[in-house]
């Protein structure tokens, strides 16, 4: 149990408020006060656009702004002495029994910067945490900060009967990455059009009304805390800011927003699914993928290799190919890009093979959890990299992915980044002398930095990085997928609020493995799944069991209805890629998401706030996602202020109203904002054209012999 006190003593019973009114600055439009109430400060923040925001006590034994120091919450309290630098950031400072309490504020336009510092005399230790409590109203809405629906173990957010979606009200975020539905930013958006952005990387804690129905606790550790109040009149306003503060987003080339392939696995058979034997001289599942998709017309521009793709038990030992089971592969390489297809392989922040002793001899790694072995194979010796070593960093960034990337590799699935080897110690120090602990977060960054910096020079702006965990500042460098997500329909429907969450985080070019990620594919989900795909900002499709649709491990194995709907979205996604591209430049001059949650264009509409399955996509379509099984109808909201047009049937609406539509397996309910230039196929037609080309049976041994090598 922790001690609680203040620093000065409380009255027994509830004081009246006292007005100290101290102003920070001249500021016409955003005023920041404090009062007393309880004998406890009130930091009251002047909103020029809505209600004022305020931090502020709970109770009589909880105040507004806590610090903890060995394992003792202190409140702050009593009336603080003001100083103005010259500077202009005012100052307001606590003393009591050795220690001082310093809170700078910085006023800007439309946004305050707080800053919190302690100064302990004699021996007693840093704090361990600070504590924030905002006031909130009933019915606040708060979004942001993970990826996540729930928190605690990722299958949390795709249980059976969950019921939280985009609204975190009522829910607690930890915020340290977890692996492996692993992107955070320490950021939320209100309802009452204000944001709450901390800088750094300690961990932390947002409690969204969960111990007090009225109160946001935000409680961080480190020896100072450092945070920022975004106000506006609208919630996107908040958003692009954001987005602008811990990026700008990265902007992937334009053939990264077509239709991906991928298997989690790429073994070298000796025959096709079809029992045909392989005379090809690459590998045989790549080999079938490519003239399978070819013969369906299934367009396709970047083929990512998942780990192993090298030698050793773990599959990449020393960045080095391994060629039993990637034969020919520079000239496979060349083979793909003659049609299209760019290559994109898998790693990770450790290193296997002849690199490791290298790394342990030079000391380049951090202290690490080892992989345990897989079955049958013993245990190798693995080098957890510390990016913080720029020698470490440049030395890995040289012998890895720059190495690859000479080769014509031209994207990277960069897994593993979000601490699941890593080791978290208050004790420990990174090269750069700051602790485990601190430094835990901001490995995310780090890692996909140091393969951008690694690349970049090589390839310019024609590649495209994939990371799956994310923290401030990370977006800079890459796009983003979902990790390793569940094939049933609450998986689905969890990758529809991650990424909608990712797009008020700042995590603008997401994408999801279509079907889910384990090999137990639900083919109905994969069949909602391929659209949604199609309509997020990132179309990639696999691991699907590790199988073609043409080869699956069920009845109907050749799935000629998956087919058809896998040809039909791609082909739609095709007509897209120009579209989204310019979309992610958006993102990364004005911070505007890609995919866009309905709150963020509408927030005066009450139904933009409650209909999570319907999102805009750009400023010109309105999507909605059917992610129950069983269920053939869609009611979709169209916001006011358009009018819609329905991309399967022609029909327009006016805005403001709630339609229900047809909504058969392979159909994704998108429509078409009215007075938009965006060209796009009839989708009916392009529909039934790809049910005719996928009726079609093909056999490997005459696709191969046809095979231009």
């Amino acid at each position: 149990m922790k001690r609680i006190k203040k620093l000065l003593a409380i009255p027994a019973i509830l004081l009246p408020v006292m007005l100290l009114l101290i102003s920070c600055s001249q500021s016409e439009k955003v005023k920041v006060s404090i009062s007393e109430l309880n004998n406890y400060p009130v930091v009251r923040i002047g909103h020029p656009y809505g209600s004022d925001i305020t931090f502020r006590p709970v109770s009589e034994q909880t105040g507004s702004i806590g610090v903890e120091v060995d394992g003792e919450v202190i409140w702050i309290a009593g009336k603080p002495e003001r100083t103005v630098p010259e500077d202009g950031v005012a100052e307001y400072t606590w003393e009591q029994s050795g220690m001082k309490v310093m809170l700078q504020v910085t006023e800007k336009q439309d946004e305050i910067d707080f800053s919190l510092k302690l100064e302990i005399s004699g021996d007693q230790k840093m704090p361990v945490k600070w504590f924030l409590n905002a006031a909130a109203s009933d019915d606040e809405y708060f979004t942001g900060v993970f990826e996540r629906v729930v928190d605690g173990p990722q299958n949390e957010s795709w249980r059976k009967g969950i019921e939280t979606a985009m609204n975190l009200r009522g829910e607690r975020v930890e915020m340290q990455v977890k692996p492996t539905v692993s992107a955070y930013a320490p950021f939320y958006l209100s309802s009452a059009n204000y944001g709450l952005f901390v800088k750094g990387t300690w961990p932390g804690l947002f409690d969204f009304c969960s111990e007090d129905r009225n109160t946001v606790q935000v409680v961080f550790e480190g020896p100072e805390m450092h945070f920022r109040i975004y106000l506006a009149p609208a919630p996107m306003q908040i958003v692009q800011r954001h987005a602008l503060d811990a990026g700008p987003p990265f902007v992937p080339p334009k053939w990264a927003f077509g239709p991906w392939r991928w298997r989690d696995d790429h073994n070298n058979r000796a025959s096709y699914f079809d029992g045909s034997p392989v005379h090809a001289p690459y590998n045989s599942e790549i080999v079938e993928d490519i003239l399978m998709m070819h013969a369906y017309d299934i367009p396709c521009t970047a083929y990512w290799i998942d780990r192993p793709w090298g030698p050793g038990g773990f599959g990449f030992d020393d960045y080095e190919i391994d060629y039993e089971r990637l034969p020919g592969f520079e000239h496979m390489l060349s083979w793909l890009n003659g049609k299209d297809i760019e290559l994109m392989l898998w790693i990770c922040p450790w290193v296997y093979g002849d690199m490791a002793d290298v790394a342990k001899e030079k000391g380049y790694g951090l202290v690490s959890r080892n992989m345990r072995p897989w079955p049958g194979r013993d245990r190798e010796e693995m080098v957890v990299m510390d990016f913080t070593n720029p020698e470490a960093r440049r030395w890995w960034g040289e012998n890895g992915p720059a190495k690859l990337a000479r080769m014509g590799v031209k994207g990277f699935k960069l897994d593993r980044g979000d601490g699941e080897r890593l080791v978290d110690s208050l004790h420990l120090t990174t090269h750069s002398g700051i602790s485990y602990r601190e430094n835990y977060n901001d490995y995310s960054r780090q890692f996909v930095k140091a393969t951008y910096d690694a690349v970049q020079p090589l390839l310019g702006e024609d590649f495209v990085l994939f990371p799956r965990a994310q923290y401030t500042g990370s977006a800079r460098y890459g796009a983003m997928w979902a990790g390793d997500t569940d094939n049933s329909a609450e998986g689905l429907r969890s990758a529809l609020i991650a990424m909608q969450r990712c797009a008020v985080m700042g995590y603008p070019n997401w994408g999801s493995d279509a079907g889910g990620y384990p090999q137990r594919m639900d083919r109905e989900v994969t069949m909602r799944w391929l659209g949604f795909a199609c309509f997020s900002p990132v179309m990639e499709v696999g691991p699907t069991n590790n199988r073609g649709f043409w080869g699956m491990n069920y009845e109907p194995s050749y799935d000629h209805e998956l087919l058809a709907v896998w040809r039909f979205y791609s082909k739609l996604r095709m007509s897209l890629v120009d579209y989204l591209h310019a979309l992610s430049e958006n993102a990364w001059e004005t911070g505007t998401p890609v995919a866009r949650p309905l709150f963020l264009e509408y927030p005066d509409q009450e139904a933009s706030w409650n209909n999570w399955t319907t999102y805009k996509l750009g400023d010109d379509l309105l999507v909605s996602v059917i992610w129950e099984t069983g269920k053939t109808r869609q009611e979709v909201y169209l916001p006011a202020g358009e009018q819609w047009i329905d991309l399967w049937n022609g029909q327009e609406y006016g805005g403001g109203q709630t339609i229900e539509v047809d909504a058969p397996l392979y159909m994704t309910p998108v429509f078409l904002r009215k007075g938009s230039d965006l060209a796009l196929p009839g989708l009916s037609q392009l529909y039934q054209e790809s049910v005719a080309l996928a009726s079609v049976k093909y056999r490997m041994s005459e696709l191969e012999a046809a095979a231009d090598w």
